[in-house]
């Protein structure tokens, strides 16, 4: 494999996948190099059914190797969400912020702040598909911290770090992020397949 598609047009995303697969020594496009690619509604009830329709969807149009995640927040005290629905928390045209301030709103009592971020990968190729996942578990802040990252990341302090992940350098967070651990499954998988 000499180059691998990635079933995103988050530039933010983007940018820290190309991070994480530098190893690999391969081309890494995505899809905002394919303007014929039309958006994947994510529809799937959950995170391993966005992540394989939108990888499939993009091998059926490129015909290359295609890697695509989705990632969800998994708050212990909202029983899980936004899980699935992440992205569009705060409704379909949110803001990361508008994301970040529903939240902490719905989390404004909580006593248990508890969470975590679990990302599945999918690997479509013309033989198979594959899923990845990573896990890093943490808590919510009440208030939001630094600068770096995107998403909920001003307001996630992982486990075993004072940090937020938006205050972490991006080589600390790729290593131990949720999306860093579903990229290490997903590399161990090609250097031993």
């Amino acid at each position: 494999m000499d180059k691998l598609v990635l079933a995103s047009r988050n530039h933010n995303k983007i940018k820290e996948m190309e991070e994480l697969l530098q190893p690999l020594g391969i081309e890494v496009c995505s899809a905002l190099d394919f303007p014929e690619l039309e958006e994947v509604e994510e529809d799937q009830p959950t995170l391993e059914g966005n992540a394989l329709k939108k990888a499939e969807y993009v091998h059926s149009v490129t015909g290359l190797p295609s890697l695509s995640d989705d990632t969800g927040l998994e708050v212990d005290a909202l029983a899980g969400a936004p899980g699935v629905y992440s992205a569009r928390y705060a409704g379909e045209e949110a803001s990361y912020q508008d994301n970040v301030l529903k939240l902490l709103a719905e989390m404004k009592n909580a006593d248990v702040r508890k969470a975590q971020f679990r990302t599945v990968m999918a690997f479509v190729t013309s033989d198979n598909a594959h899923t990845f996942e990573g896990v890093v578990e943490g808590i919510i802040l009440d208030h939001q911290r630094g600068e770096g990252g995107f998403g909920y990341d001003p307001v996630f302090k992982p486990d075993g770090y004072e940090q937020t992940f938006a205050e972490l350098e991006s080589s600390v967070k790729n290593k131990i992020s949720h999306r860093g651990r579903a990229i290490q499954e997903f590399l161990k998988f090609l250097n031993t397949g």
